[in-house]
């Protein structure tokens, strides 16, 4: 059976969808200061429900009857959303960013290895393991190995973030398996609800539960903090799940999952970028890795003889 590639325009997209997802971990810590864990949790994935919903109505698209795709949004829901959003914004709470954003870039090796096991044609090559491989050492350098060091397998903050990626893997999978037939449009509003559905509880049982000392709750959040959890939700969330679906169908859950690898990086790019934080030395060497695993995982450009690289290069 052929391979899942990666094709021109489902690159275009992973890196739209890097970009979004680069900016929810700042997002994160400024939500979770006014709201605590479960009402960030519930805001981001009840709003994204919304637009989703939206959009769903805006363009006419028929909704599925059978009872086993409503189950399969629940599903989805608890697995890619709610229960891996709610791990990495309890786990940010007690590690630094930094280190959490190393630890979700397992996400596209948990990723690609569970998507293998489940599809036959989503296999694992030496190749693709070789470009993962290179690419989480890249997001190591670009963030610095010294947060490495800081690793702790008896943290409980480090253990949920890495409990989140393996959430992630699994969710791909009945992404995959649930979506089939179905608009992304849909199934990314049909997940956000069945996410809102888990959510939603936590949140009114938990109240603020989880937020920081001296946050002011719905009370006391500002436009800053309102201004983050509508973009966690509404593009971060509802925008980034539409191009999230797609993706799978373009390029299977394993090459989707890779876009863990570009998300750190860019996140301190538009760190540098708008708040004018320091870009360090090792981040141009670490970026490098990253480009050179995502080549490698590509193999298109290993694959063409030299003669062709030295006339691209012209």
């Amino acid at each position: 059976m052929s391979q899942r590639q990666i094709p021109p325009a489902a690159w275009a997209q992973l890196l739209l969808l890097a970009l979004i997802w680069g900016g929810s971990f700042p997002g994160n810590r400024v939500a979770v200061h006014a709201f605590g864990v479960a009402p960030t949790v519930a805001l981001r994935v009840g709003i994204g429900a919304l637009v989703m919903w939206s959009v769903v109505a805006a363009r006419g698209l028929p909704l599925p009857r059978a009872p086993r795709v409503w189950a399969s949004f629940l599903l989805m829901g608890f697995f890619n959303s709610a229960l891996p959003f709610a791990l990495i914004v309890w786990g940010q709470t007690r590690i630094d960013s930094g280190l959490a954003a190393i630890l979700n870039t397992s996400t596209a090796i948990l990723g690609v290895t569970v998507a293998a096991i489940a599809f036959r044609d989503e296999r694992l090559g030496l190749r693709k393991a070789a470009g993962v491989a290179l690419g989480v050492f890249g997001v190591s350098v670009t963030l610095g190995l010294h947060r490495l060091a800081a690793f702790d397998p008896a943290s409980i903050g480090q253990l949920a973030v890495l409990g989140a990626a393996l959430s992630y893997a699994f969710g791909g999978v009945i992404a995959r398996l649930a979506s089939t037939g179905t608009a992304p449009e849909v199934s990314a509003a049909g997940m956000l609800t069945g996410a809102t559905v888990f959510a939603l509880p936590a949140a009114l049982i938990g109240g603020t539960a989880g937020s920081l000392p001296g946050t002011g709750g719905f009370a006391g959040a500002g436009p800053v903090d309102w201004f983050a959890v509508c973009y966690l939700g509404a593009v971060a969330t509802g925008l980034a799940y539409l191009l999230y679906f797609r993706l799978i169908a373009l390029a299977g859950v394993g090459n989707t999952s890779l876009v863990t690898l570009m998300v750190a990086p860019i996140s301190i790019l538009l760190g540098a970028l708008f708040f004018g934080e320091a870009l360090p030395a090792r981040a141009f060497a670490g970026f490098a890795l990253i480009a050179a695993g995502l080549v490698t995982i590509d193999g298109r450009l290993l694959r063409r003889k030299p003669r062709d690289v030295a006339q691209m290069a012209r």
